[in-house]
């Protein structure tokens, strides 16, 4: 593995584990047996193709990018999972339903728990709540995929940029991000070049400022609006 064990504190998988205080405790005691923790530095692999399913990954601090590659290179992200989120598809190999590879990444230095598939399958089996948590939780996932096909199949590309600049200025609490146009283009699927000539229109229009590898958001409302009118294509 790419990333390292350490040393945490069984309380905090308590406190973020889903349903805890629901699950019986002969559960809980091999939950707290069978988990392992973790740290790994921004940009480490979690899952690929190499390194398959590695059990279920519940997130103690950081943030965690899931997202698909074609065979050409081409990446668009999935869904994001921060501190609390557990990570259904790295332990895909017990879900006889999924059929498609993901790739999992740190987009911060992470924290997290690693329960083992074949602990977690068996769980599953023994405990209804541990089982409807998990159904809940793959709908959930399941929605957030079907979000992003809408959007990839529904909406502009302009219209996406746009979205996502102002979703991750929430998310970071910050007007000022610290991203490059390659790595918004693996966000959204698309080119660096299509995202390098729209950030350029959006600079003209002076609802952002570009520097090297930073965003700085100067005009909300002009994103917002520009989300409900996307340009002629």
């Amino acid at each position: 593995m790419s990333f390292r064990s350490a040393i945490s504190d069984k309380s905090e998988f308590d406190n973020l584990f889903p349903r805890w205080n629901k699950l019986e405790p002969n559960v809980q005691k091999i939950l707290h047996s069978q988990a392992s923790f973790h740290s790994a530095k921004k940009g480490t692999i979690l899952q690929s193709d190499e390194n398959h399913c590695i059990g279920l990954v519940l997130v103690n601090s950081g943030q965690l990018r899931v997202y698909m590659m074609s065979d050409e290179g081409k990446e668009i992200t999935l869904y994001r999972l921060f501190s609390g989120d557990m990570c259904l598809l790295s332990a895909s190999c017990i879900l006889s339903s999924i059929q498609f590879e993901v790739i999992v990444e740190t987009e911060k230095n992470s924290n997290f728990w690693i329960i083992p598939s074949t602990t977690y399958k068996t769980l599953m089996a023994q405990s209804l709540p541990l089982c409807t948590y998990t159904n809940e939780l793959m709908s959930a996932r399941f929605s957030d995929v079907m979000w992003v096909m809408q959007q990839v199949l529904f909406k502009s590309m302009d219209e996406r940029l746009s979205e996502f600049l102002l979703d991750e200025t929430n998310r970071e609490d910050n007007e000022i991000l610290k991203i490059t146009h390659e790595q918004i283009a693996h966000h959204l699927g698309t080119a660096r070049e299509v995202i390098t000539r729209l950030l350029k229109y959006l600079q003209d229009e002076n609802a952002i400022s570009l520097s090297r590898g930073i965003i700085t958001i100067k005009d909300r409302s002009l994103l917002e609006e520009r989300v409900h009118t996307p340009l002629t294509e």
